[in-house]
């Protein structure tokens, strides 16, 4: 009989092509090692106290219950591999930690909370697993921070992810509150435990960012510029290149700019050339870039601690505007401007839509296109004859709130969010927007298939806003400008 052929833990980390070890193989691997190399800790030390003024704001709305915040799993892409892991907003919000399996866990006691992150340890030189472990043996996919490391950077307690099934039985009678869907293995734990109301109240404490939050946010604008200007620079490359997925290469460009300063795209970035700019979101980027037309770039570079800059900018991609281009950059330019004027604190979330909407309908209406005035096509009244019709033409709201989520905050309550009133420390983006469909019969053919979209981050102060990507230009003379300076200039890491 031969000998006993031993395989990898099936839930970890079997796959079909994994050649079997026998069992003597696997312990005459596991000996002979050196400690496996160190992980540093890679967090910003300075999140430390951030992070923990918000969960104690946390804790205070959740007063003797017990609450769990995961960071989530993997998901599955194919068979034995999985998508790029990103955390849960909120766990990452909490804690400064991005890595996956993780869960946070605030233990009521008098006077508030204590709060422990439980962290996976990988399998470390010594044990069989370190070389087998294809998800979590340091030998395959590199070794992760120590407990200690985790804990002293972080500025929290720290636990083995195998101490946590024990750990939460031991408060099996406490209320919990926990943020569940995201994480399989910790919502088995815990059969019961309401998520609506933490996740509304961790989106909602979400809302207004902190100077640290600031910060990673002008970054994300900064690093999404440079970004752009790759885009810009690149553009004579493509343009008239039929054998070329133009716009394919463009948002490849952009990605590697993503991935050099900082963590990922925000979200699929937008590259539509042509009639594809009138498509709101055109994810597919797989057309050819024309000479002559327009090109519309919806970008966003997401920091290493997840914080996403959200940019559009239309740019005529042989250089120069048509009388019909520049005529439709100019109103959507015009529109911009009025609802970056009403973002201030105070003033409602929607202050800045029904500005821009307004100077829209109103160039609508004076080319033609709409029956009626701007007054009665952004009537309040919906019911009232005529009103909305510019939205055949606008398709979208002009701002979303921004930050960790490239919309952010989205289970805040209604009130609170887009029905509520700015404050101080808000960020969101203002991008009106023009579509003429290339088959829509209302729309004068010089017209069809011009899409113009202007986006800028926004930050509510209690003065003046602050356009956080300000340092790409919008003017449309200025465009041009920028478009032959980065296009003289060679390319740079």
């Amino acid at each position: 009989m031969g000998e006993e052929v031993v395989t990898p833990e099936p839930a970890d980390e079997t796959t079909s092509h994994d050649i079997p070890l026998a069992e003597h193989l696997r312990a005459a691997i596991a000996q002979d090692w050196d400690p496996a190399p160190a992980m540093p800790h890679p967090a910003r030390p300075d999140v430390a106290p951030h992070a923990a003024r918000r969960r104690a704001a946390l804790s205070a709305q959740f007063p003797g219950e017990l609450v769990v915040v995961p960071a989530g799993a993997p998901k599955v892409r194919a068979n034995d591999t999985d998508f790029p892991f990103r955390a849960a907003s909120a766990f990452t919000w909490l804690t400064g930690e991005t890595v996956a399996d993780a869960v946070l866990v605030l233990t009521p006691q008098a006077g508030g909370h204590t709060a422990t992150l439980y962290v996976r340890e990988y399998a470390q030189a010594g044990e069989p697993e370190y070389f087998t472990g294809r998800g979590h043996g340091a030998l395959w996919v590199g070794n992760v921070p120590s407990l200690a490391d985790t804990s002293s950077v972080l500025d929290i307690s720290t636990r083995p992810l195998t101490a946590l099934a024990d750990d939460l039985a031991a408060h099996r009678d406490d209320p919990v509150a926990l943020l569940r869907g995201h994480d399989p293995s910790v919502d088995a734990l815990l059969a019961k435990g309401e998520d609506e109301r933490l996740a509304q109240v961790v989106d909602e404490l979400r809302l207004v960012k902190d100077e640290w939050e600031l910060a990673r946010l002008r970054y994300a604008c900064e690093a999404t510029a440079r970004g752009f200007d790759d885009v810009a620079r690149e553009l004579p490359n493509v343009v008239g290149r039929g054998d070329v997925r133009g716009e394919r290469w463009l948002e490849g460009t952009f990605w590697r700019r993503a991935r050099l300063e900082g963590n990922e795209v925000g979200y699929t970035s937008i590259l539509g050339s042509g009639q594809h700019a009138t498509t709101l979101h055109w994810w597919r980027n797989h057309g050819v870039v024309e000479p002559g037309g327009l090109l519309l770039a919806d970008m966003g570079i997401e920091t290493d601690e997840l914080y996403t800059a959200d940019v559009t900018r239309t740019m005529p991609v042989s250089g120069e505007w048509s009388p019909a281009q520049l005529k439709v950059y100019r109103a959507v330019h015009e529109a911009q401007a009025a609802g970056i004027a009403e973002v201030k604190a105070g003033a409602d979330f929607l202050a800045a839509h029904r500005a821009a909407m307004f100077v829209l309908a109103d160039h609508l209406h004076r080319w033609g296109l709409l029956p009626v005035t701007a007054d009665v096509s952004c009537a309040d009244d919906p019911e009232r004859p005529g009103a909305g019709l510019h939205r055949r033409y606008t398709l979208h709201s002009t701002s979303h709130m921004l930050g960790i989520d490239v919309h952010d905050c989205a289970r805040a309550r209604e009130e609170t969010n887009r029905g509520g009133t700015l404050a101080a420390g808000m960020v969101l983006t203002v991008e009106p927007g023009l579509y003429f469909q290339a088959n829509d019969r209302t729309v004068p053919a010089e017209l069809r298939g011009i899409g113009v979209r202007i986006e800028d981050d926004v930050a509510v102060t209690d003065g003046e806003p602050q356009n956080l990507s300000a340092m790409l230009p919008r003017d449309p003379d200025q465009v041009l400008a920028w478009m032959r300076e980065v296009q003289a200039t060679p390319a740079r890491p």
